[in-house]
Parts: C-alpha cells; sequence; structure tokens
C-alpha cells in the first residue's frame, strides 16, 4: 500500500478506535475491528453503520464487521475470477502455441 493510503488507513482506525470507545466500548475492539477490516473502503464502512445503525451490542458490531469481511472476501474472488477468466479466454483467443502473455504469466 501505498504511504498516502496508509496514512489514511490509520486515520480511519484512529476514528474507529475513538467512535468504539465514544460509544461506552473498549478501546481493543476498536482496534481489533481495524486490523480485521484494513482496508479504508472497509473501515469506512464500519464509520457509517456506527453512525447510522446505533447498535445496541458488541456482537452486533462484530457480526457487522464480519459482513464487512465477507463481501470484501466474495469481491476479491470475484475479481480473481474474472481475471483469470479473461486469461482462459486469451488463451482460447491466441492458441496455446503463442508463448508468453503480455503480464509474463506463463500457462
Amino acid at each position: 500500500m501505498d504511504q498516502e493510503g496508509e496514512r489514511q488507513r490509520k486515520a480511519l482506525r484512529a476514528e474507529l478506535v475513538n467512535k468504539i470507545a465514544a460509544m461506552g466500548y473498549p478501546p481493543e475492539l476498536g482496534y481489533l475491528l481495524g486490523e480485521q477490516l484494513a482496508t479504508p473502503a472497509a473501515l469506512h464502512r464500519m464509520l457509517g453503520y456506527l453512525a447510522s445503525a446505533h447498535p445496541r451490542s458488541a456482537e452486533e458490531i462484530t457480526d457487522e464487521m464480519l459482513a464487512i469481511c465477507d463481501d470484501r472476501d466474495r469481491w476479491m474472488a470475484k475479481k480473481k475470477a474474472e481475471y483469470y477468466n479473461g486469461k482462459v479466454n486469451e488463451i482460447y483467443w491466441r492458441g496455446l502455441d503463442s508463448g508468453d502473455d503480455e503480464d509474463g504469466d506463463t500457462f
């Protein structure tokens, strides 16, 4: 991750920890959530959830974190599948004897 992205992630994690503490939960919960969410998009989504849903327990917060992580993992798997499907289609189009592809990957 680039330096700007890392700075943004750290700022969002600090905001999450502060929000969790302001809600009356231990700051450690915020640290753990921030570690699991990891990306700025996931952290933004959790902060939005906390602001709008007003969860009543740490379990509800943790459940939302798991749902966000699951969505992120599913999106990543979809993007990988699309990438490799494109590579397979390229092989079908060019044939197996074309050598290395543009990315340097070999099959």
